[in-house]
């Protein structure tokens, strides 16, 4: 059904690992490809039925889970279901490319469809850094922004200025599954050294600082959004959490007091794809600069 406040009749299609709930895209036209992921006893669809608690557990156990593409066929007919209920274009934001092939499989069949008009969009980035852009880019839309100021104007600045930071526990899981990328390995288990991550500019993922121990891990992600926030005025925020609910409240409650001038904080748990890649103990914060 097309919304009054949608008269460009524009959707929106991203993959699972936006890690945007149920909750956070209810009444609004965000379509999900799912990644795939592959374990012993045979192959899920991430945020379908296989979530990060269901990875947790399978890390535990000794087990490495692979991950993989959306389904093409999948990919096409949630394509074709966006054309049936009503839209002529679609927003199609992305898995960094520096992590997935994603983005480009999606271009791919994008180009072979003639009957809508798209715009597909690297994020170079990724969980609710993506997320948040995809949530702001609706709030545009239901605001009665152009298809054309949309596409070359407002979401290729939303990405740029957004600026997503996490801690993992470890970095095994990472190396083990070859998206070390410009992260520097560390022997900090022992140390409880715990680095904090970020997006390079080509999209893989790079070390920005190291802390130890957890308790210090929440002053490093304020910090680090801080620097990014600056002196602007216009800002939305967003935590996530990978099997660390009750750190996130903290640090949601942390930042909502030290950054109180937000438009919008989101928070949402990472999905199962990255999970593979960050285990269990993940915590992140998010700023969006939009002025």
């Amino acid at each position: 059904m097309i919304e009054l406040s949608n008269p460009y009749k524009i959707a929106i299609l991203t993959d699972s690992c936006a890690d945007l709930s149920e909750d956070l895209r209810a009444g609004k036209p965000i379509y999900t490809v799912p990644l795939k992921i592959a374990c012993r006893d045979g192959e899920y669809f991430d945020g379908v039925d296989i979530f990060a608690s269901d990875i947790y557990r399978r890390l535990e156990a000794g087990e490495l889970p692979k991950t993989s593409l959306p389904d093409f066929f999948t990919a096409d007919r949630i394509l074709s279901r966006i054309k049936a209920d009503g839209y002529e274009r679609v927003l199609a934001i992305h898995l960094s490319s520096g992590l997935s092939g994603t983005y480009n499989m999606v271009r791919l069949l994008c180009e072979s469809r003639s009957d809508l008009e798209i715009a597909v969009f690297d994020s170079l980035s990724g969980a609710l850094g993506m997320g948040i852009s995809v949530l702001q880019a609706w709030e545009d839309i239901e605001n009665g922004m152009s298809w054309d100021e949309l596409v070359k104007e407002r979401v290729p600045k939303l990405l740029a200025n957004t600026y997503p930071f996490f801690s993992v526990d470890t970095l095994e899981y990472l190396a083990k599954g070859g998206r070390i990328g410009k992260v520097t390995a560390m022997a900090g288990t022992m140390l409880s050294i715990k680095p904090l991550i970020t997006f390079a500019g080509d999209g893989q993922l790079q070390s920005i600082a190291k802390v130890r121990g957890r308790k210090a891990v929440q002053d490093k992600l304020i910090e680090l959004v801080r620097k990014s926030l600056g002196d602007h005025k216009r800002y939305n925020l967003a935590v996530a959490n990978g099997g660390a609910p009750e750190e996130m409240a903290q640090l949601r409650a942390r930042m909502e007091q030290l950054f109180p001038d937000y438009d919008h904080f989101w928070q949402g748990e990472m999905d199962a794809t990255l999970s593979v890649y960050i285990g269990k103990g993940a915590l992140g914060a998010c700023v969006q600069v939009l002025d």
